[in-house]
C-alpha cells in the first residue's frame, strides 16, 4: 500500500505537511498559527500496487489550538 496526499490537497497544505508513502504518518513540516488557520481538512488516498491499482480515500482533520492566548 502506498499513501499520498490527493491531488485536490492544496500546494499550502503540501508545503507544512508531509506524508510517509510506506506508513501514512502525516507529519508537520512548518509551524502553525491558529490567526491563520484554525483547521486543515487533509484529504489522503492509499493505493494499492496491483494492475489496475485500487485506492481508498479518507478526510483527515488537524485542527490548531491557539496556545499563546
Amino acid at each position: 500500500i502506498m499513501y499520498l496526499f490527493s491531488r485536490h490537497v492544496s500546494a499550502e497544505v503540501k508545503d507544512l505537511f508531509n506524508i510517509d508513502e510506506k506508513k501514512g504518518e502525516i507529519r508537520l513540516r512548518g509551524k502553525l498559527d491558529y490567526e491563520e488557520m484554525d483547521s486543515y481538512e487533509i484529504t489522503v488516498e492509499a493505493r494499492d500496487k496491483g494492475w489496475p491499482p485500487l485506492s481508498g480515500h479518507c478526510k483527515v482533520v488537524v485542527e490548531v489550538l491557539d496556545v499563546n492566548d
